[in-house]
């Protein structure tokens, strides 16, 4: 574990892609915030002013930047590998993928803490007079908890879950093809293939996603061109839901795993 630490913490590449983040983020957030409406701030708006969502990307950009250090990790391991080829067993195999998974869902849950202090602070200083924040920026003017239905809390508790899986997904993916380049643009292509099919499933089935999730997933914004007005209702996250959310994530990694077993070395 803590050769992986130094070996994340010791790639040049790692600290500019920290750092990219963190200043695109917060350019996202605060042109975001400057373009908001005038009067009482929606939920909805808030929670893509703070997230920095684009609705032209697959995911959020702090969710993107995870991905890269996922990759990053495994295609530096690939290049240099931190165990002759003739001791790496399966079960070190395993037990080195395991501690690249820890170190970068802890590296992309630090981003996610960095990133959601600097975009609230670039929303906050960006946010035009005219628009009241009291949800975002005043707890006394909350209106009821902020984890109930239509607060805040729920997509901005989402967020480091989707980032988190951000990462791994590069991590995983790049396990895969054994490259970082093939591995990041896998994970960026694979949202906009998973969101819209899964979606579609759900919505055959009568089901549609939760209103606080679709506004962390900017792909489901398409799905609004297929169905009527009177379908773009919001949805439970009940068990049928998640499942379409962790079915993915289980083939990965059970295709990950898998490729350990066939090779010889990480």
């Amino acid at each position: 574990m803590a050769s992986e630490v130094r070996r994340l913490r010791g790639v040049r590449s790692t600290w500019v892609v920290v750092a990219g983040a963190v200043a695109v983020n917060a350019a996202v957030a605060a042109f975001t915030a400057s373009r908001l409406p005038t009067g009482e701030l929606a939920t909805a708006d808030a929670v893509r002013a703070v997230a920095a969502v684009v609705p032209a990307l697959p995911l959020p950009l702090t969710a993107l930047a995870a991905a890269v250090l996922g990759a990053l990790a495994y295609g530096n391991e690939a290049r240099w590998p931190g165990l002759p080829a003739s001791r790496v067993t399966l079960g070190r195999r395993l037990s080195a993928l395991l501690a690249k998974s820890l170190v970068v869902g802890a590296a992309a849950l630090l981003l996610t803490v960095v990133t959601l202090g600097v975009n609230a602070l670039a929303v906050w200083l960006a946010l035009p007079a005219a628009v009241d924040a009291p949800t975002l920026f005043d707890p006394s003017g909350l209106p009821g908890a902020p984890f109930a239905a239509g607060g805040i809390g729920r997509p901005l508790a989402a967020f480091p879950a989707l980032v988190l899986a951000g990462g791994w997904a590069g991590l995983l993916i790049t396990s895969l093809v054994r490259s970082a380049v093939v591995g990041i643009l896998l994970t960026c292509a694979l949202p906009a293939l998973l969101e819209p099919t899964a979606g579609l499933l759900l919505h055959r089935t009568g089901r549609n996603w939760p209103l606080w999730m679709r506004e962390l997933m900017p792909f489901q914004y398409g799905l609004d061109f297929v169905r009527s007005a009177a379908d773009r209702t919001a949805g439970a996250l009940d068990g049928v839901v998640a499942a379409a959310l962790l079915a993915p994530a289980a083939l990965l990694v059970l295709a990950a795993v898998l490729a350990q077993v066939r090779r010889r070395s990480l």
